[in-house]
């Protein structure tokens, strides 16, 4: 795909990786628009930012875990921007807890969020992406190939994406391309200390922890290749392979 002068839904593109993969596809010349869940003040600022880049910007404020939020947001963008080429389901929750401790409400906040939503975002997007011959790409993550015993709700989800991210690649082929970036040790909690991530960037093969702008090279690889369906491209500087 052609990326300039399309436009992209990035869904938790306010803050962290969300933004910087917002800014990567405005440097590509595509027209984004801005989900946000409660960061309104920061989303504004990002579109500001990428209008300062000569693309057309807005931003979308949406509680993706509300099942109607989520479905109808693509069709809240194609009524703004006129059409839809490319959605990017990066919005997500990341709660630690024993797995004692994860009570029914917990379970379904992280699942709300990070499985439901980029489902039924998806589904709402699916007549302009078709119209378009259109991309997604869903933001997983390592815990999704590995457990992690202290996220264990958090992994089971992410796991949950790959595989919707599988399936939904054979539903929607020809017309529509799926694929995922799993990222590893990138941008770590803002609560994790000085040690932790010295640890984190001394364990990973490449000896450096990831940065936005490394998931954001992988999804645009993944919107440009027209080759590619159904791929769960890990970034994670080697993590996986220990």
């Amino acid at each position: 795909m052609e990326l300039k002068g399309k436009v992209a839904l990035v869904t938790g593109a306010a803050r962290r990786v969300g933004a910087g993969i917002a800014r990567a596809l405005a440097a590509k010349g595509m027209d984004i628009a801005v989900h946000y869940g409660s960061s309104a003040t920061e989303a504004r600022q990002v579109v500001t930012d990428l209008r300062e880049l000569g693309v057309a910007a807005e931003s979308f404020g949406a509680n993706l875990r509300e099942l109607e939020a989520a479905r109808t947001l693509a069709g809240r963008v194609v009524a703004h921007f006129g059409r839809l080429d490319v959605v990017v389901n990066s919005a997500a929750n990341m709660i630690e807890g024993a797995v004692e401790s994860v009570t029914p409400e917990v379970w379904d906040e992280i699942f709300a969020l990070n499985l439901r939503a980029p489902f039924f975002v998806t589904q709402g997007a699916i007549p302009a992406l078709r119209a378009a011959k259109g991309k997604v790409v869903n933001i997983a993550d390592l815990a999704g190939l590995e457990p992690w015993p202290k996220y264990v709700a958090h992994c089971t989800s992410k796991a949950g994406v790959v595989m919707l991210t599988k399936s939904l690649a054979r539903a929607l082929a020809p017309d529509i391309t799926v694929n995922a970036v799993a990222p590893g040790a990138v941008l770590l909690p803002d609560d994790w200390d000085d040690a932790t991530r010295k640890h984190f960037a001394e364990t990973t093969p490449l000896q450096r922890l990831g940065s936005p702008e490394d998931v954001a090279q992988a999804v645009v690889y993944l919107l440009e290749a027209d080759y590619v369906t159904g791929e769960v491209l890990v970034v994670d500087g080697g993590r996986l392979l220990r």
